[in-house]
């Protein structure tokens, strides 16, 4: 497994953390857990598709890729559950592009 792969995942499983505390606020704590568990498993395979092999990019294409996973990605979920949060919907977009920032610039600090 790649640095940046291994970067990815962790960023997406620690977003995927925020999401679900952020869910859970918005929804007065009433989410069930099996809901809140989806939220969390798209972030982290989030994370497993950024992290892939892709061809290297200059910075600014990368944030867009990002963006666009991101919103791939996310799009999984927010229709299997019914369009019902978009918030995190759109947060998937945003955090397409922090994954992808940060396996950018921490993937090759231990060379």
């Amino acid at each position: 497994m790649t640095r940046r792969m291994k970067i990815s995942i962790i960023t997406g499983i620690l977003l995927g953390m925020v999401c679900i505390v952020g869910a859970s606020i918005r929804s007065g704590f009433e989410r069930e857990l099996y809901w809140l568990f989806a939220l969390w498993y798209n972030r982290l395979i989030m994370g497993i598709v950024i992290g892939a092999p892709w061809k290297p990019l200059k910075l600014n294409l990368l944030l867009v890729r990002g963006a666009a996973f991101g919103l791939l990605v996310s799009f999984a979920f927010y229709a299997t559950s019914g369009f019902q949060d978009p918030v995190s919907f759109l947060a998937g977009v945003v955090y397409g592009v922090i994954i992808e920032y940060v396996a950018y610039k921490y993937q090759d600090s231990q060379k």
